[in-house]
């Protein structure tokens, strides 16, 4: 560096130093949001900077070196972090928006979300539309930073209200929408290990096995009541593959799994168990039961043909599973009950 730019280096350190000070003294108060809103504009004073001055590839170094040296109990001036928040102020500003004007429109969400969370958002999205998404989950769940990557990386944001429903003219209009925020499509069952022509008995004995990652997957709300539901109409016994309570919606929720792909005559009977649900299982304080159908696969079009007259609120889903092994390795893999038998031995 010249003298010249020696000079207003230092100049700007020290205000940044000026600015730390302040932001210690407002985090006993207000932690994260402070620290968060310390961070911003310390990336928008960065990123400013080097729009304008020729400072260097070492700049960034320097500066961490320097307030370590004058706050040697703060840890967020590392060298890694400091590059964590100049790339925070570029990825939602990349667009052409401001630092100022995008601070005054998604401050509460911003500096709301825990500053690992943030650094994950913006390392694992694309766009500020979709991290603004999850930034608002997190704080409407309380994601910890495990749930949070989970659901990044299995694509939430673009399968969330993505199902087929009747839901616009089976219930009254908040119901709706919430239903048709809850339903997601494709569901993700990545977590389960079936064999290629798998039985519906088998894949609802595999989700119930996996229940915590299975109530993951659904979503928030969702308490799980049974599985094969007895109910009896007239003299025929009927069996609902699952059954379960929405505590946001405040209803029951159907759920019926195919093994194979959507067919009219799946609505039908699912609409069947939805009004035995309501006649039944369902008391004045609780909303419509809602059913959701889970098929290996759908027609956009037959299902919106066969969901047209049904009055009873349904969505239709597909699910996707990744670990499908072939049906020849089914016998060459140990049960569970040779699993211990062995360990036994041991």
């Amino acid at each position: 560096m010249s003298n010249i730019q020696i000079s207003e280096y230092k100049e700007f350190i020290t205000k940044i130093k000026e600015k730390a000070r302040q932001a210690q003294i407002k985090a006993s108060v207000r932690v994260n949001s402070t620290l968060l809103e310390f961070y911003w504009e310390l990336g928008a004073d960065i990123v400013e900077k080097q729009k304008i001055a020729s400072w260097g590839s070492g700049f960034l170094k320097q500066m961490s070196d320097d307030l370590i040296r004058e706050f040697p109990e703060v840890k967020g001036f590392s060298l890694s972090n400091i590059q964590y928040i100049r790339r925070w102020v570029l990825f939602y500003t990349k667009s052409g928006t401001t630092c100022a004007t995008f601070k005054e429109e998604n401050s509460e969400l911003l500096f709301s979300v825990p500053w690992g969370h943030n650094r994950v958002i913006i390392s694992k999205c694309n766009e500020s539309k979709e991290a603004l998404y999850y930034a608002s989950q997190t704080l409407r769940y309380g994601w910890s930073r495990t749930i949070l990557i989970h659901q990044i990386e299995s694509r939430l944001y673009e399968r969330e209200g993505k199902a087929l429903t009747n839901f616009s003219h089976t219930l009254p209009p908040a119901q709706s929408d919430l239903a048709n925020q809850v339903l997601k499509d494709p569901y993700n069952f990545d977590f389960l290990t079936m064999t290629k022509d798998f039985k519906e008995r088998e894949l609802e004995t595999a989700l119930l096995e996996n229940i915590t990652k299975f109530l993951l997957e659904l979503g928030s709300g969702f308490a799980f009541i049974g599985r094969q539901k007895h109910i009896q109409v007239g003299e025929h016994d009927f069996y609902i593959d699952l059954l379960f309570y929405h505590t946001q919606m405040h209803c029951y929720v159907v759920i019926e799994l195919k093994t194979v792909d959507f067919q009219p005559e799946f609505a039908g009977k699912l609409n069947f168990y939805i009004k035995a649900v309501d006649m039944q299982i369902k008391s004045d304080r609780d909303e419509p039961t809602i059913g959701i159908l889970l098929c290996k696969g759908k027609d956009k079009t037959l299902v919106e043909y066969s969901l047209s007259d049904i009055h009873k609120p349904m969505g239709v889903s597909a699910y996707e599973l990744t670990q499908v092994l072939p049906d020849e390795l089914k016998s060459s893999l140990p049960s569970l009950e040779e699993i211990e038998a062995e360990l036994e031995k041991g």
